[in-house]
């Protein structure tokens, strides 16, 4: 499915029936030949967002996966790169892409870092969290932080109601609080519980300073919106 590389659909339904964890060890192999990695366009605009903003020193990528955003990290940052995640298959594969960064094994809502990173980022990660558990999240990344750093990630624009995205979405989302609601482990994989309001009041409320930028290489909507917009929130 998605590639020859990528994973086949018996392959996607046993991830999906295991838990957050445990789905990302199967699929992390054949993660990087999924539309599910952040694209490289979206990292390279990132970057090129963040280095008029730079440098940094520490670089900090939570919820890793399998080293992706280093892409993004390298060019800001001029020492140490890091990359966390809970999923030990994702990050055996981080290893052997980018052996000159650093991989913790960790959960996100507990991270286990105090005031070393001048910069976080995460890609495509908020969507395994429930609206509840972005306050841990948050929190932690802002301890994480010395003060002054910077935490950045992108985020796309809701799709047009009505369009097919809309749709898909939507469906894709009411299929899985079906299964979540009738088999255990949950997966929690959601698109539409990550709006920009909403996370712009719960970094407010954790005590970051947010603006939002647009991501211009990424292109414009019909109605003139950014497609995709990078959220960046500093620790005063």
């Amino acid at each position: 499915m998605f590639s020859p590389q990528g994973p086949s659909l018996g392959e996607l339904v046993v991830q999906a029936l295991s838990s957050v964890e445990r789905g990302y060890d199967l699929l992390a192999p054949k993660f990087d030949h999924t539309p599910f990695r952040t694209g490289d366009a979206v990292l390279d605009a990132t970057a090129e967002a963040l280095r008029p903003l730079g440098p940094f020193a520490r670089g900090l990528d939570v919820c890793c996966g399998t080293g992706a955003g280093v892409r993004a990290l390298r060019p800001v940052c001029r020492e140490r790169v890091v990359g966390v995640d809970f999923s030990a298959g994702m990050l055996a594969r981080a290893r052997l892409a980018h052996p000159d960064a650093t991989w913790v094994r960790a959960d996100a809502r507990r991270l286990p870092f105090t005031g070393g990173f001048d910069l976080a980022v995460t890609f495509g990660a908020l969507g395994h969290f429930l609206p509840e558990e972005r306050p841990a999240l948050f929190a932690g990344v802002y301890r994480a932080l010395r003060p002054g750093g910077l935490l950045a990630f992108p985020l796309a624009a809701p799709p047009r109601v009505g369009s097919a995205g809309y749709w898909w979405t939507l469906g894709f989302d009411l299929a899985m609080r079906v299964r979540n609601a009738v088999w255990r482990p949950r997966f929690v994989m959601y698109y539409r519980t990550c709006r920009l309001a909403a996370i712009r009041e719960e970094l407010a409320a954790t005590g970051f300073t947010v603006t939002v930028a647009p991501l211009e290489p990424l292109g414009r909507r019909q109605d003139g919106g950014p497609r995709c917009a990078l959220v960046l929130a500093r620790r005063p």
